[in-house]
């Protein structure tokens, strides 16, 4: 097991948010280890950023962005769903890369109970679906991803090449003004790994 380390997060956040793609997830859950290979990613930079939390400062909310890189940034949106981000760049920078998609590798029965009704194409292909199927809620905001002790972090893999690699404009920001809404910071596979 080859998790990676505080000095994979602390560097530029769109580097990191590109080489997380590959890279497997995994939650200890229950005593079952869980999996998945992460397929999708966007990326948040600083104050500045408008669709970023930390568009306005240092909050209660946006705390962990402004600490140490490898950090879990979970927070609740839109009063329905959890969402699952990695901490980058240095501390007292507010950075951080949401984790939109990954194909389960381990742990398929018990994301099945979790993702019942759903098909499994369906388990983990969206940011809230993926805490769903992993029981990733508000009481992993801070885990330090960089070692196995909080039951959460990520391994390295595989890079995954450039060629099956797409840069996009990030997704779901209806209410966030130009040129932020349109910046090319989501990066997703295009073929299953």
């Amino acid at each position: 097991m080859n998790i990676l380390s505080t000095e994979f997060y602390n560097r530029d956040t769109l580097l990191v948010a590109r080489q997380l793609l590959g890279m497997r997830l995994v939650r200890s859950y229950c005593g079952v280890r869980l999996s998945a290979t992460i397929t999708e990613t966007e990326a948040y930079i600083g104050e500045t950023d408008l669709a970023c939390h930390a568009r306005s400062g240092r909050t209660a909310r946006t705390q962990v962005m402004y600490g140490v890189p490898g950090r879990a940034y979970v927070y609740f949106n839109y009063g329905l769903h959890w969402m699952l981000n990695t901490v980058t760049q240095a501390e007292g920078f507010p950075a951080a890369v949401l984790i939109r998609a990954a194909q389960v590798q381990e742990g398929q029965e018990v994301v099945a109970l979790r993702r019942a009704k759903v098909k499994c194409s369906d388990w983990t292909n969206g940011p809230a679906k993926l805490t769903q199927a992993f029981a990733i809620d508000g009481s992993q905001n801070n885990a330090d991803l960089t070692n196995a002790r909080d039951g959460l972090w990520i391994e390295e893999v595989s890079v995954i090449s450039d060629v099956n690699v797409t840069i996009a404009a990030r997704v779901g920001l209806n209410n966030v003004p130009e040129p932020w809404k349109s910046m090319p910071w989501r990066f997703f596979c295009n073929q299953e790994t």
